[in-house]
């Protein structure tokens, strides 16, 4: 037996070292101390009597021999993982989930799926960001993130994708402002403000192409599209946003959908993550985030 001479703890350190890249990364996304993350370290070392890592100026470069060692230690943590699959104890499960989401799911069936997380694993922290799916791209090869929920295109590649399905846009106003929107004359008929994506967006950029070379209405990006659908709730001007966002305000009649003729290409969101080194519970949290997203559209809620 191996069990007073390596310890979990130890390969858990040794994986979260490598996966972010120092010392202090790791303590703190294990809650723990640098001088203990470095104890168990230099404690592993210590026992295979060799150097797992090469350490300067607070960087960490694994050696070819450390590596070796990293990947069955990520071995060994998965079938940790798997002892609880198969003793059906996902609730035993302690660890930290760094999700990162876009403002549509925030905004639709975020909470349903966080609910349906928290049931399945009660000891497993979410530690949650908002943003542009951009932003959220950079943050998951740069491995700050564990799980993205994300739309398209994507900047950078994932070795674990599943898709969460399409959303499809809506051209809204505020009831108000219908009066003075002819359908007939298309997008850039409009006399109002358009209120929409940022500018890097493939939404924006999709717009401005649609529009061009003529004259055009002014277009108003933004990268809050709740800021967005305030604005048009609020009678400033058309908003062009993904439906799913605006059905509570459609369907109590605070804001209505005018057909333009024209629409971007919808939406197509996936959840992301590198399934090369990511724990057990995020794969599954995952395949839960695609189990929600496919009831949230089957149910039509949104």
């Amino acid at each position: 037996m191996i069990s007073n001479t390596l310890t979990l703890k130890q390969l858990e350190a040794l994986v979260w070292v490598a996966d972010l890249g120092s010392f202090r990364k790791a303590a703190a996304h294990l809650g723990t101390t640098q001088p203990n993350i470095s104890a168990r370290i230099a404690a592993l070392e210590t026992t295979l009597g060799f150097s797992l890592m090469a350490r300067d100026a607070g960087s960490v470069e694994m050696t070819p021999r450390g590596l070796d060692v990293l990947e069955q230690a990520r071995k060994s943590l998965r079938a940790v993982e798997g002892v609880l699959d198969v003793a059906a104890r996902p609730d035993l499960a302690e660890d930290r989930l760094r999700l990162g989401v876009t403002e549509l799911i925030a905004t639709t069936w975020l909470h349903d799926f966080l609910r349906a997380l928290r049931q399945d694993y009660p000891r497993v922290t979410v530690e949650l960001t908002v943003d542009l799916s951009r932003t959220l791209d950079a943050e998951l090869a740069a491995n700050a993130l564990d799980l993205a929920l994300q739309n398209a295109p994507f900047s950078h590649a994932a070795t674990g994708e599943i898709t969460l399905g399409s959303y499809g846009y809506a051209w809204v106003a505020a009831p108000d402002l219908m009066s003075g929107i002819d359908p007939s004359t298309g997008v850039a008929g409009l006399t109002a403000p358009i209120l929409t994506h940022a500018r890097h967006t493939q939404a924006f950029q999709e717009l401005q192409a649609h529009l061009a070379p003529g004259p055009a209405p002014r277009l108003v990006p933004s990268s809050s599209l709740n800021s967005a659908i305030l604005m048009a709730v609020n009678g400033m001007g058309v908003a062009m946003v993904p439906r799913a966002m605006v059905a509570g305000h459609l369907a109590g009649g605070t804001l209505a959908e005018v057909d333009l003729g024209w629409q971007p290409e919808p939406l197509d969101f996936a959840a992301r993550f590198h399934a090369d080194r990511a724990a057990g519970v995020v794969r599954k949290a995952a395949d839960l985030a695609a189990r929600v997203a496919a009831e949230d559209q089957l149910s039509g809620s949104h």
